[in-house]
This record gives C-alpha cells, structure tokens and sequence, in this order.
C-alpha cells in the first residue's frame, strides 16, 4: 500500500548515500536528493544541457541554469546562491534539500495584489526558521544526528488575538516551538526569536517522533543490501532490486502480539515490482514485510508468508495505453471587472467573510479569527478552524496488512507532503495560488509554490421563486457564490483534496475528497468464479485480474474552536419526535421537538444520526425573535461512498484502545489551547489513546463556556472497477449553518442580475 510516495528505487536510494558530501556549518554535510525529488513540490520541468554541464530548469515564465558542481545558478539571469552544488551520479542529477526554497523563495507567483499587513498567528517566515534552527544547533544540546520534525509559531493568547483583531492595540512575542527527534528520543523546546535563546529541552518519555525522510532513505538503503530480503525476492523470481519500490510504513501497536518491542525505532516494508507502465502500486510482492531497526540500521526480521505471483499486466493511469483521447473544448472562468476576492498578507476578504489562512506541517490550512460582517456588525464566529486528525484502517488480518492503520497527519505530516497545485485542472483557472514555507528535517526553510488555491465559483441559484398570483407576479432568483480554500496532501497512494467553502449565507462546508490509487493485494483469483475467489476476496473487491482493493475507512476529524458571538457558548440538542396528538381534530399524532442544553463532556461524545439537529450556540446572545444565536453541525452533509458511522472494529483491539476519535462523530470539550489533536501529541506506536477519550476524562462542563467542537466525519470505502487504476474523486461533506444566527435571509441584498445596468 500506502504511504509517501518514494519516487527513489532501492538503487537510487544506494547512489545518494554515496554522493560525495560538501562541507556546512555546524560541522554536518547537506542531504542531497534526486532532482525530480526536489522539483516535484515546485510544479517546474528540468533537462539537462546538450553537454550534461547545466541543468535547465522551466517554470512559468522563469528559465533557470543551474551549472553542474557550481554553487550559484541564474534565474532569469539573476545570480542566486545555493548552499551546495547540483551534482552528478550514474547518470543522474542530485541536488542539497534546500535546493527549490533557494531558486523559488523571492520569484513564487501569486496572481492578486496583496499588502503588507501582519498578523500575529502568521506562520514563521524563512528568515524566523533559519533564526530558529540556527539558535537549537548553536545550543549546547545540539548533537549532529539530530532531526527536526517541527518548528512552528507558539500559539499567542487567544483572547489578546481576537482584541487585536478587533483593533485594540496588543503586544505579542514571536516565539518558535521546535520538536526534534535524537535517534528515539523526542526532546520539544521554544525558541525566543527575539533574543535567540533556546528555552527548554524536554525529552518526552515513552514518545516515537514522526517519521522523518531520513527515515524513508535509510530504509532503502537497508532493504537494498539485505541479502535476506533479496533471497526472498528471489523465491517470487525477481532476481533486480533495482526495479523493487520499498514503501516504509508505521508499525502500529499491539501489546507485544506483534513480536516487536515497543522501545524500539521501527517500520515496516512492503514492497512493489516497478515494470515501467508508470504504476508500480499495481505490482505489489505480497505476503513479504521487512521490519527494519532505525537505530541499528538493519533488518530485524522478515516475514514471509508464502509466494504469491506479483500481478504483471501493465495498467498506466496516465491514459498512455487509451486508443482514443477524449474530445473536451476549453472551459474558462472569465472575471472580467477583477477578483471579488482581497487579500492582506495572509488575511482574506470575501463578501462578508473575514480570515486569517496559513498552512501547518502537520494538519494543513489552518483558518483563524473568522467572522461574518452582518450589516456593519463584525460578529465572530470561529477562532480556529483546520483538520485535527485522521486514520485510514484496514479490515485485512493477514502479515502485509493488519497493521496498517494509518494516522497521517500525526505519523508523517500532512502539510508538509502538500501536492503543489497545477491550474486549470487542480483548481480553476481564475484561482490565487498560493505558497507555504515550512521546515525540513535538517531545520531549513523550504517553499511550496501553489501550496493553496482561493478562488470564487458558481454554485447554483442562491434562492428562486417564481410568483403567478399577488400583486407582485415573476420571478425572484439570485445567484449563489461560493468561496472556496484549497489544498491536497499526497500520501503514498492516495491524494486528499480538502476545501473549506464559505457561502454567503452564512453556511461553511468541509469537504474532503480521495482521488489517487487504490491500495491493492496481490491474489491468485482472476474472476470472481474461481474456486479460490471466495477466500481472495474476503476482505476486499476483485478490482482487476490477480488484484483485490482492501475495504478500509477514511476518517477524518476536524478541530473547530467555534465562538459563536463571543466565547462563551453552549451545545444544544433538538430532536424531531411523533407525539400523540392531543389538541383535537382528526389527526392521530403530531410533530415536535425535544430540546435540552448537554452539560457535560462526556454527554456530548455521540454518534451522530442525521434526523436530528445539534447545535453550538451562545445563551447571551438572541436573535430579534428571542432565540439564543447558534451554529448548527453535520458531521454527514452527503458524500459518493459509504458514511463511516463508526470504527468498524471491535472495541477489544488495540487500534481502537488507542484511537477512539474514529467512532464518534461529535465531542464538545473545554478550551484549553494545549489540547490540539484528537489522536494526541505522539500518536507513533503508542500504547493508549492520547487524545479525546483523554480530554473529556474529567467531564468539565461545556455550558456557557469557552469550548472546542471536534467534528468526525468519514467514509467507508469498499472498492469497485471503476475505481481502477485511478479513482475519481470520491467526496464526503460536512457543514457548519447558522441556526438562528440571523434575523432573516442574510443574502436578500443580492443584486439582481436582471435589474443591473450593461
């Protein structure tokens, strides 16, 4: 299956490590990468120059040289240093880590005016990176084989960011929280960038760090010189390691049933045959798992369950082997007098919406201090706003696959494996495409151009009625706009496509989508009617001759610190219900409403059923009819495959023991601003759940308080032909509404297009 796609093979891996290293400060040497590695984030194309001394790189309308063993390359002509020198080995072309940041840091494209104002939850910028990574390795904990898997802006006080927000002046420190890992040890500490100085390092007790790209490269390394592993290559007939793809993967957890002590730093290998159709996810070498030993940078065992043939028929998912092309006329989205959208540094105004958006190399985008301008009033509705967690768990117990059960934000970090944006087919040709700079293992700055698209859409008629009687007969009808934020993390196999939508009614939808590859095992079954079928396909679909789509879930929650005017706010239940009628007439029964205010945190943990209504609202605050103002939440707001009501695991096994968000769709708890992921800090083989059954042990109250709403939503996806080699997009949506919020239709200041002038 699954994870980050290593687009090195085991003999690319075994060329880098022997590189020859450039000296750097601090007394280490720079990682060096294939290029293709290097450009993938940045959208560009590259060749080499008739002589093989420069490297030609095009993007846009930039023409970058980049001389061969060099420590400067030209954009545009501009001279631009580089920290080491491209270089060449057995035929290919590797160039240091920090490479794309280098070339594209002061030329990303963005096509909107912005300014210049800050905020202060913007993320770190380059310069507050290097400050930052330059101030932990002059410290005196710093040792050479440390790596860095975060650092972020430390979250300011959130009540002096929603006065700033409204104009009162405030001060703020900008301050680096930094997690690094020292072979199995994770230390955290904060950074003062003002002064330098380094505060604190803390070595977090029993905690696996993420996996870092060290990781994936030493991994290769290790499967590519096991003469174990090749001796069991061999018994399936493959005698070239070059063409094996080894994936690493997290080893889960499972109380010692495993065989794997949880002190030590491990994943897991599954590997696939690369034949050259540009698909070698179709090719999986089943039944062989190498658990490979971090620290000893050696294979601790394998496990071989038998020789099953690796599928072989080439299926290209880039339309190569199609007879016929599709006949498709351009589609244009025209806006002719300008954008509707503005910007002010990272700071974005859309009709009445008003938002902070940063990406996090962890969860993603992250929208702050948002609100609704409701006829001159600025009223707050969401402090914070971004993707908690998620898990993909498969139901299949055999040895390449009952551990897999992927937490992908907490294990890898999804921002950080951000699929840079390509227009007009990822995103609308009139999106804004914008960049992100995050951090990488070494604690440099890196850039991801189109990191996030913002664009306005069509979305249907916002409301219509067609009138034949009164004294006002015809037709009312406006168009409904929608502004749409979005991002896609690739992770091995799959690509998630979030968007956050934003109506101007006052509605929110969350939509994530899954498109990529399926994850799919290598069976003996051609059909469906052979006699060895009903096993094969046991725990998955038949998809294609000799391979089965695995059934697994896509679940996903989502940390939203909702204030809805203010605060202090509450969650309320109403439920639809038949009574006997007892007001006369002929009618047997009736409809009504029974409605009570949750007090508690553990009351509020619920599945969620979607014939009833549950809401965050704030009790000081009513509309003109005397409601308390409320945002309603829907976990389910439809989707193309099966809703994920809940982990389809028993409550007995160890993924469920340390997971719980998955099973319930609803959790309300208090404020507290350490309490950032559903699946806790350090979610990498731990024992127990971390996270939210953690956060409401304590049962606070959640009435008229400062509260967190956690939202899971999610899909159960059992695979079909139609989903090979590629899957279409497959969506599940969520929505916040207001729910009393306004006093009336919010949108009935829609022009009329029939009424405006030419």
């Amino acid at each position: 299956m699954y994870k980050k796609k290593i687009a090195l093979s085991v003999a690319l891996a075994s060329s880098l490590l022997l590189s020859s290293p450039t000296t750097m400060a601090h007394g280490g040497s720079p990682d060096y990468l294939p290029i293709t590695e290097a450009l993938k984030s940045s959208g560009a194309s590259y060749q080499l120059s008739e002589d093989k001394s420069e490297l030609l790189i095009t993007s846009g309308d930039a023409d970058i040289r980049v001389p061969l063993g060099e420590s400067e390359a030209f954009y545009n002509g501009r001279p631009i240093q580089l920290s080491a020198p491209a270089k060449m080995h057995d035929g290919e072309v590797f160039v240091e880590r920090a490479f794309t940041h280098e070339l594209f840091k002061d030329h990303v494209q963005q096509n909107i005016s912005t300014g210049d104002a800050s905020h202060p939850l913007d993320s770190l910028t380059a310069e507050e990176i290097t400050k930052a990574s330059d101030a932990i390795k002059a410290s005196k904990y710093y040792k050479d084989n440390i790596r860095f898997t975060e650092i972020r802006l430390a979250d300011p006080a959130k009540e002096k960011v929603w006065k700033w927000s409204y104009g009162e002046s405030q001060d703020f420190e900008r301050l680096a929280r930094f997690t690094v890992v020292d072979g199995r040890k994770v230390i955290e500490g904060t950074v003062d960038l003002a002064t330098g100085t380094v505060h604190g390092w803390e070595h977090i007790e029993g905690a696996h760090g993420m996996v870092t790209f060290d990781d994936f490269i030493a991994v290769q390394e290790i499967v590519a010189s096991s003469d174990a592993y090749k001796a069991a290559l061999k018994k399936r007939g493959i005698d070239d390691v070059n063409k094996v793809v080894a994936t690493p993967l997290t080893v889960g957890y499972f109380g010692g049933d495993d065989g794997l002590e949880h002190e030590l730093k491990l994943l897991k290998v599954v590997s696939y045959l690369d034949i050259g159709d540009g698909n070698y996810w179709a090719h999986p070498i089943e039944n062989l798992v190498a658990v490979v030993d971090l620290e000893k940078k050696s294979i601790l065992k394998i496990e071989d369950d038998g020789v099953i043939p690796v599928p072989m028929a080439p299926r290209p998912y880039d339309g190569r082997n199609q007879d016929k092309i599709a006949d498709v006329k351009p589609l244009m989205v025209v806006q002719p007098e300008g954008k509707n959208v503005s910007m002010s540094g990272n700071t974005i105004n859309w009709q009445n919406w008003d938002f902070h958006l940063k990406l996090d190399a962890r969860v993603g985008p992250v929208i702050s201090t948002l609100t609704y301008d409701d006829q001159g009033d600025k009223r707050k509705i969401m402090y914070e706003g971004s993707l908690g967690g998620m898990i993909v768990p498969y139901g299949d117990p055999d040895v390449g696959w009952y551990f897999k059960a992927y937490l992908d934000s907490g294990e890898y970090g999804m921002g950080n494996l951000t699929s840079p944006l390509v227009p007009g087919t990822d995103a609308p040709n009139n999106a804004t495409l914008l960049p992100a700079t995050l951090v990488d293992n070494n604690g440099d700055p890196f850039t991801i151009p189109n990191a996030i698209a913002v664009f306005e859409r069509y979305a249907g008629p916002e409301f219509k009625h067609n009138e034949m009687l009164g004294s006002s007969p015809g037709n009312e009808s406006r168009e409904r706009r929608e502004l749409v934020v979005r991002w896609v993390s690739t992770i091995g196999n799959y690509d998630y496509m979030f968007d956050w939508i934003f109506m101007a009614n006052g509605n929110i939808k969350l939509t994530v989508g899954a498109s990529g590859i399926e994850a799919v095992k290598a069976v003996k079954s051609r059909t469906i009617h052979d006699e060895t079928a009903e096993e094969d396909t046991r725990y998955g679909t038949l998809i294609d001759h000799n391979i089965v789509g695995t059934t697994h879930q896509h679940i996903y929650n989502f940390r939203l610190d909702m204030d809805i005017d203010g605060t202090q706010n509450s969650m309320r239940e109403i439920d639809p219900v038949v009574a006997e009628n007892t007001a006369g007439g002929p009618r047997k029964s009736v409809m009504i409403t029974n409605e009570r205010v949750v007090p508690t945190e553990l009351e509020a943990v619920q599945k969620f059923d979607p014939s009833t209504i549950r809401l965050l609202t704030n009790p000081n605050k009513e509309n003109r009819m005397g409601y308390p103002v409320g945002y309603q939440v829907i976990p389910f707001a439809g989707g193309t495959h099966p809703i994920a009501k809940g982990a389809l695991f028993s409550e007995d096994e160890w993924l469920f023991k340390r997971v719980q968000f998955m099973d319930k769709q609803i959790w309300v708890t208090q404020y507290k601003p350490e309490e950032r992921f559903p699946e806790g800090k350090y979610p990498n083989r731990a024992k127990t759940d971390a996270g939210l059954s953690v956060f409401v042990e304590d049962n606070e109250s959640i009435e008229n308080t400062d509260t967190v709403l956690w939202m899971t939503t999610g899909a159960t996806h059992v695979a079909r032909a139609e989903e090979w080699p590629m899957m279409p997009t497959e969506y599940v949506h969520s929505m916040l509404k207001p729910w009393n919020f306004f006093d009336q239709t919010p949108t009935l200041n829609l022009p009329d297009p029939e009424n405006q002038e030419n």
